[in-house]
């Protein structure tokens, strides 16, 4: 696609981002990301390898950092101080990288996110010289507090991580476009190729997913198919529905002329 997203001021061609966790192995996730046409792909420090357990296969080796940008993530921390001691050995690890997901979480599980401890992070790692993408609630005020700190882009839930119960408050992720400065990415609860177009249908500057595609019945199949979801998706929002006419029938073809 020709229509770009820019996040922390680097410019990438696909809108959708990737996880590379619950794959039976590095294979098949390589697989389902060059399906996914993904270009950032998002990695969870505490539970893949990318080079602190010595001697154990790395995620490096199968999706190297010079062909896509890695996204750390701090899945699995419940508290600020362990998402930015998280953050911080990925930074060492990938050799200063700066650009991160946080996520901070209030409980093992609903894995909804503790708001004030991921505003406690997010003004630390943003002072820290981080470019921070945040995951956070549907409540538009605080996505609103997340971008004013400093966050390059905010990420509010669908639904529930790992729920596949697609966006159950579309009315909220709208009021969060429509005030936001900064890129607006669904994070958590798409489940199939539709809730991808909805989101990107409502103003979505993106997707970030994993449990739909590395959980699906094939992987490399449903990475595929999130791909056009969101191409098509976008499309449909930069082209502009019809308006919903209730009650109004309007013929698809012209009446003037017609023979009697």
């Amino acid at each position: 696609m020709t229509d770009k997203l820019v996040v922390a001021g680097k410019t990438y061609g696909s809108r959708l981002l990737v996880g590379t966790g619950k794959y039976k192995d590095f294979k098949e996730t390589r697989a389902a990301i060059d399906a996914s046409g993904a270009e950032i792909v998002t990695v969870a420090i505490r539970r893949t390898n990318i080079g602190q357990n010595a001697g154990e296969p790395s995620l490096l080796d199968y999706l190297p950092p010079e062909e896509f940008t890695y996204l750390p993530n701090t899945a699995g921390c419940y508290s600020a101080d362990d998402a930015v001691r998280t953050l911080r050995l990925a930074r060492e690890l990938l050799d200063g990288h700066k650009l991160v997901k946080l996520e901070v979480l209030g409980d093992p599980k609903t894995l909804y996110p503790n708001v004030v401890e991921t505003i406690a992070a997010a003004k630390v790692l943003i002072k820290d010289g981080f470019d921070v993408m945040v995951y956070t609630s549907d409540d538009p005020i605080v996505a609103k507090e997340l971008e004013d700190i400093g966050c390059c882009a905010v990420m509010p839930l669908a639904s529930l991580i790992g729920s596949g119960m697609g966006i159950l408050s579309p009315w909220n992720l709208q009021i969060i476009i429509e005030n936001a400065k900064v890129p607006v990415l669904v994070d958590a609860g798409v489940g199939t190729a539709s809730d991808a177009a909805i989101a990107m249908e409502l103003g979505c500057a993106g997707i970030l997913m994993n449990t739909a595609i590395a959980e699906a019945k094939d992987p490399v199949l449903m990475a595929s198919a999130m791909k056009k979801g969101v191409e098509a998706g976008r499309e449909a929002f930069l082209a502009g529905r019809m308006a919903k006419k209730f009650y109004t029938a309007s013929p698809s073809s012209p009446t003037t002329g017609m023979i009697d």
